[in-house]
């Protein structure tokens, strides 16, 4: 019998960042195929003129709603902010996190539809778990994004990763009607840029001899973890570009921006990232908030907020409910009309995920903060999470125990 000499070298690894095209709009216009090829934008709440824009308001279906029945961005006022918009709407320099009423300047054509969460997330479901079905090393990144590792997924190595991309698009979109971008590349670092460079619809292959040609023209803001400030302070040296980052030392860099943040930025700049694709990650913390169409005084407006209030504190509930965690540590979020933002919490001795305990404690946060000037932000969060243990507080017990604190509440 010969003797085994060798064994086969293990793949080369081959990870994938997908990310949705335009995907709050993408699913607008699923509902609202009229709308297709002009400038949309999506941002704020639901409003009484949106109501005309709904099956039961219009008594139509949805696609035979007439374009002229549609609210504009022209003469928008309050103080929404754009969660996504169109490609067309893009055109105009209309983008995400802009303030509506700036974008009704720049494109005051635009069609303004509500955001509405609930249908985001059904289809988030969807296209993942599309994918799972295809490749089940995926990590959630969002409600739009994730990444996948096509190592050892059968046709994962096959182009580089490109037959596989082009199974996932295609069994995503005939499943949903939605179109994705997909880079492909030896680690995650580099996957993401990719996915950028040809959206929508895109496939990008990156392979590790292309770092110069393909990501050193780049500019550092490219890079996943640089953010506006670390740019700034690496304009103030002259470093624009990823390349002309790569050229400086490890030592250069270090001293400059600390041990950690030097040494990352120097494999970031050469394409290093060793960090795995995480099936399952557990959240910090969670949390909901709202930002006012009109700012708000905690003793004139004591019952809109307190109802609004409320509803943030059920609404964080229900999301540990349906993620299966309880948390005790309980805060709030304010900003101010000044734009000043603080923060309070309080850690409480059982974990929980009960309406009533997390108002109680966010109420008694509240009295910790100042409130004489009016409020254009609220938000509660429940951290220090974990899964239903012993230590899980029956909701019958924390309603009975709360009934005083909520009455001695601000709102």
């Amino acid at each position: 019998m010969a003797a085994v000499t060798a064994t086969d070298s293990p793949p080369p690894r081959r990870i994938a960042h997908l990310d949705m095209d335009a995907f709050y709009a993408s699913v607008e216009l699923l509902r609202y195929p009229q709308l297709q090829g002009l400038p949309v934008v999506i941002g704020g709440g639901r409003r009484d003129c949106d109501q005309r824009i709904t099956t039961e308001g219009s008594g139509l279906p949805l696609h035979e709603i007439a374009l002229a029945d549609f609210p504009r961005l022209q003469g928008y006022t309050g103080r929404g902010v754009i969660t996504t918009a169109t490609y067309a709407a893009r055109a105009f320099g209309v983008g995400s996190a802009m303030g509506l009423m700036k974008a009704a300047r720049l494109c005051p054509q635009a069609i303004l539809l509500p955001v509405d969460f609930d249908e985001y997330r059904r289809y988030s479901r969807c296209f993942k778990e599309i994918i799972t079905g295809i490749a089940p090393v995926m990590e959630d990144r969002g409600v739009d994004e994730v990444y996948i590792d096509f190592t050892h997924v059968p046709g994962g190595q096959r182009e580089s990763g490109r037959v596989l991309a082009r199974l996932i698009q295609k069994s995503i979109f005939d499943a949903t009607g939605l179109t994705c971008s997909i880079g492909v590349a030896p680690n995650k670092l580099l996957a993401k840029m990719a996915s950028e460079f040809h959206k929508p619809k895109g496939i990008s292959i990156v392979h590790e001899a292309d770092l110069q040609t393909l990501i050193w023209p780049l500019a550092c803001r490219k890079i996943n973890g640089i953010g506006p400030k670390a740019d700034a302070k690496l304009a103030r040296h002259g470093i624009h570009t990823i390349g002309e980052l790569a050229a400086r030392e490890r030592d250069w860099l270090v001293q400059h921006f600390g041990k950690a943040t030097g040494a990352w930025l120097h494999d970031a700049a050469w394409g290093r990232d060793e960090r795995p694709v995480v099936t399952e990650s557990e959240p910090v913390s969670i949390s909901r908030e709202t930002t006012f169409e009109r700012d708000l005084h905690a003793v004139h407006d004591r019952a809109a907020l307190g109802a609004i209030f409320t509803d943030l504190c059920q609404r964080v509930a229900a999301d540990l409910q349906r993620k299966g965690y309880v948390g005790r540590t309980i805060g709030i979020k304010l900003r101010y009309d000044d734009f000043r933002s603080v923060t309070r919490d309080q850690t409480i001795e059982l974990p929980t995920r009960d309406a009533a305990t997390i108002r109680r404690v966010a109420g008694l946060c509240l009295k910790r903060v100042p409130l004489e000037r009016r409020l254009r932000l609220l938000g509660v969060r429940v951290g220090g999470l974990s899964r239903p243990g012993e230590g899980l507080r029956p909701p019958e017990a924390a309603g009975g125990a709360d009934r005083a604190g909520v009455n001695a509440e601000l709102f």
